[in-house]
């Protein structure tokens, strides 16, 4: 692969009820200079997502929806994978707190041939960032921090929904975490296999709760568990 050529990159989009935020992400993906393919996974929505996804997809070549009850992201991501044509999987979130604009450098580490996985830091800084709910900041210090601890590592932000990987490095991970616990169970999976990752800072445009984040205290400590776990995994 070479860098600033044009390249297969597959977006893996886990999307539940994100009718209002969908259609833009699809958009900014779009408007990449990519040879990009979208894989949109409606996970048992109730609203018009997966309308607007078919809609898209009707006048864009390159979208596949499919769809599943709800399961959770991590069931959804799973799903996806499974349909990746591209040289490079992108783990891209439905809800507009990442940019796809971000991914042309999130990628060119892989492009270079000198990375496995590269993670979208929010906590590196040079990157605009949404002020954070404090104790979401602090548990992603903490999971970090017990990552580095557990696998030896300096990630600094192992909870990054924007994950970008060679297709066939995720395609080998052993993943079987439904809900957000898909986050640390990847991350553990790369760290144990000693793949080469690379972090870049990115935009971070946080939603509240009131906005529609989902995302607890709960999610926090079975991250901890999943980490320990894939930690004592036999390879």
């Amino acid at each position: 692969m070479r860098l600033n050529a044009a390249i297969g990159v597959s977006f893996l989009i886990p999307a539940y009820n994100e009718a209002a935020t969908i259609e833009e992400v699809l958009d900014r993906i779009h408007a990449l200079d990519l040879d990009a393919e979208i894989i949109v996974v409606d996970d048992g929505s109730v609203d018009d997502t997966a309308a607007i996804v078919e809609s898209f997809a009707s006048a864009h070549a390159g979208v596949v929806l499919l769809r599943q009850p709800n399961r959770g992201k991590g069931s959804a991501v799973r799903l996806a994978a499974t349909h990746i044509t591209k040289e490079i999987a992108v783990i891209q979130d439905a809800d507009m707190e990442y940019d796809p604009a971000d991914v042309v450098a999130l990628i060119a580490p892989i492009q270079r041939g000198v990375a496995d996985v590269v993670y979208g830091s929010r906590l590196s800084g040079g990157a605009p960032q949404r002020a954070y709910l404090f104790w979401h900041l602090v548990g992603n210090r903490f999971l970090s921090l017990l990552t580095g601890l557990l696998f030896n590592t300096t990630i600094s932000d192992m909870e990054t929904g924007y994950k970008a990987f060679r297709s066939d490095v995720l395609r080998s991970l052993r993943l079987t975490q439904d809900d957000f616990a898909i986050e640390p169970e990847i991350t553990g999976e790369i760290c144990r296999r000693h793949l080469r990752i690379y972090e870049m800072p990115i935009a971070y445009y946080g939603r509240t709760y009131a906005e529609g984040k989902n995302i607890t205290w709960r999610d926090g400590l079975k991250a901890i568990a999943v980490l320990v776990q894939v930690r004592l995994r036999r390879l």
